[in-house]
């Protein structure tokens, strides 16, 4: 284990060594990956030590034959991926992050995920198991190879989203998927307010597309679908899937296919406004029929990439308070769920958050019981969580 005193910054290299610096260390504590998440939601409480999980990397275990995997949560999901390809597997999850080296403890603890996860489901559900270091220094398990559970908490669950606090992961056990022989991506050129019908005719049809997504270029945008599978498999189901898009819908070339999913993990990450200071990156959740109506209203939004068929949108807007509240209040209003995925530096004003849901009461109950000083990222998921505050 390292320690820097520049920036007080621990850098534990093993299960104990984590265990070791959460009870050494008696203070509030910032949980950090690679960084590449580093200004989502709240903002940090200054004066935390940095607990940096880089040093804890590499794969525990892993099982091609019954597609499983154990590793250490600081990994890289790019480097695991490529000891998984050498089998013929992989972890079926494409965030945009991911070729920026984000980590799997990260990707886990943000609750990011991608295109795929229309047919694969997020982390929470590739996720099998999880051992986790909790605020005490109790080093606890939940699902997989469970050792020990905590007071009946799902910590797996739990832990998914919560942006580090509750506790710090140090590994988790994955279930795999074979790598697809072949893909295809089929694009159709459609305004967003036509997007979702089409996605409904391929969802409807036997073509079976791994992922569907819209979007926004200019005044309208396109839809993506992507196949995967045999090569023969693909290619007819590809003439199928234009079929069932109609005139207009062309199979990508292998450059432009690459190019087009290229644009959709700029949008996300916030690039397709080029980084601009004046622009804020928020992403939104609600059931697929209310997406059209929220994005609709949202005119003051760019470089949208939505999923029609799971609801789930990332975009672009003035980086003021009332256009990032207005997004909030909106989401809110339909049931759904919002975050803040970038803000321009200082900019510490922006919130995070929309309005506090009822379960609220029930985090802030988990938080009570998991880390009653809220050591592990204080600030991260204020004002639901509010500092000092327990259930």
């Amino acid at each position: 284990m390292t320690t820097s005193s520049a920036t007080p910054t621990v850098t534990p290299e093993s299960l104990d060594d984590l265990r070791d610096a959460v009870g050494d260390h008696t203070g509030p504590l910032l949980v950090a990956g690679a960084g590449t998440a580093s200004d989502w939601a709240g903002v940090p409480e200054p004066g935390a030590t940095v607990l940096s999980t880089t040093s804890l990397t590499g794969v525990i275990s892993h099982n091609p034959g019954d597609m499983t995997v154990a590793v250490r949560a600081g990994t890289p999901l790019v480097a695991l991926q490529e000891i998984l390809g050498e089998h013929g597997q992989r972890v079926a999850f494409d965030a945009a992050r991911v070729g920026r080296g984000a980590t799997l403890g990260g990707l886990f603890a943000t609750a990011d995920s991608g295109p795929l996860a229309l047919t694969y489901g997020s982390l929470r559900d590739l996720v099998i198991g999880a051992t986790v270091v909790l605020a005490d220094g109790t080093v606890a398990h939940s699902g997989g190879h469970v050792i020990k559970n905590v007071a009946g908490y799902d910590l797996t669950k739990l832990l998914h989203g919560a942006q580090g606090t509750l506790g710090v992961v140090a590994e988790l056990i994955l279930r795999l998927h074979p790598t697809p022989v072949a893909t295809a991506t089929v694009s159709l050129p459609a305004p967003q307010a036509d997007a979702a019908g089409r996605a409904r005719a391929v969802a409807a049809s036997p073509v079976e597309a791994s992922a569907v997504q819209w979007l926004q270029e200019g005044a309208t945008g396109r839809l993506l679908a992507r196949l995967e599978g045999t090569r023969d498999g693909v290619a007819g189901r590809v003439t199928r899937l234009r079929e069932t898009l109609g005139a207009g819908a062309e199979l990508l070339s292998e450059t432009d296919a690459s190019a087009a999913w290229a644009a959709h993990e700029a949008a996300v990450d916030g690039a397709a406004d080029n980084g601009a200071a004046d622009r804020a990156v928020l992403r939104v959740g609600v059931t697929p029929s209310q997406l059209t109506g929220l994005l609709t209203g949202l005119t003051h939004a760019t470089g949208v990439t939505a999923a029609p068929l799971t609801g789930v949108a990332t975009l672009s807007v003035p980086a003021t308070a009332g256009a990032v509240d207005d997004v909030h209040r909106r989401v809110a209003d339909l049931g759904g769920t919002s975050l803040l995925r970038r803000r321009p530096a200082g900019r510490a004003d922006l919130a995070a958050l929309g309005p506090a849901p009822t379960s609220a009461t029930l985090l802030r109950a988990v938080a009570a019981s998991l880390d009653p000083d809220q050591r592990f990222g204080r600030g991260r998921l204020a004002p639901w969580l509010p500092t000092g505050v327990t259930a």
